[in-house]
């Protein structure tokens, strides 16, 4: 569960790739560039300037205005100019669609994970890791209406999310040492707030199979994430079912939802024939 990431470009805003592969001979900068400009948009902003850009980016504005210029030949920005502003072109959608279409997890969960939200009166997603944060490839809700649906695409923190720390469980010690440490760096206030939150969801999936976020990613959700025991395609995934806080009963997240999710996750990878 969770709203529309906000802070997607906090990785762009400390240094992007350009220091992080700083006297990487293979590493091709401009097309990071590129593809820097491109994740600047969010659903919140949609529509952005060059010196919006430029902000986020950091990049000189005369570079942003070749990027954009050139992605929007590319159809990859479309460009209004009522506003003056660029916003995402459909070519964007092209380049994700062949990686949806190829994730057999979602359509081999999809019915298990509509099940568990129509139980719950909640929501149930697939997260997969991009950068600092969890992007859902997949996501279903009951029909009650009581819960906004966490669209495909979607970000939410890792550190911040259940689905996110259902993520780190599932890391090799170094891998999760690795990503902490980044999450250290480039988003320090988060590690420091969520820190202890994350150590305890650690243990609490090596213990009882799940971990719970109370309302720390959107006040009014509570969640619960569960990791895959194995890599899809090379990929770890994560699930995670989301409930509105006010309609849950005392000890439902953790006796009855939690439990549910661990034993839905079981039967994707009995169905995918990880067992």
């Amino acid at each position: 569960m969770g709203a529309p990431e906000t802070n997607a470009t906090l990785a762009l805003a400390s240094g992007g790739f350009d220091y992080e592969h700083e006297g990487d001979r293979q590493f091709a900068t401009t097309l990071a560039r590129g593809l820097d400009v491109l994740r600047c948009f969010t659903p919140i902003e949609p529509l952005l300037g060059n010196k919006e850009i430029s902000q986020r980016t950091g990049l000189p504005k005369p570079t942003v205005s070749r990027l954009t210029y050139t992605l929007t030949k590319l159809g990859y920005l479309r460009h209004n100019m009522r506003l003056g502003k660029y916003q995402l072109g459909s070519a964007v959608l092209s380049i994700g669609y062949p990686l949806l279409a190829s994730m057999s997890v979602r359509q081999v969960a999809r019915p298990f994970m509509k099940e568990l939200a129509d139980h719950c009166n909640g929501s149930v997603s697939i997260g997969m890791r991009d950068r600092l944060s969890m992007v859902y490839v997949e996501s279903t809700r009951s029909g009650n209406g009581l819960t906004t649906l966490p669209d495909i695409g979607t970000a939410v923190p890792i550190a911040q999310a259940a689905v996110g720390r259902a993520f780190l469980a599932a890391c090799t010690p170094q891998e999760r040492e690795a990503l902490l440490n980044q999450i250290k760096v480039k988003e320090p206030e988060s590690h420091r707030k969520f820190r202890a939150a994350i150590d305890k969801s650690l243990d609490d999936i090596r213990g009882r199979g799940f971990c719970t976020s109370m309302g720390e990613l959107r006040r009014e959700v509570y969640a619960v994430g569960v990791p895959m025991r194995r890599t899809v395609d090379g990929e770890i995934v994560a699930f995670n079912c989301g409930v509105p806080a006010f309609t849950l009963k005392k000890g439902q997240l953790e006796d009855d939802i939690g439990p549910r999710l661990v034993a839905m996750v079981r039967n994707v990878e009995a169905a995918l024939g990880m067992h």
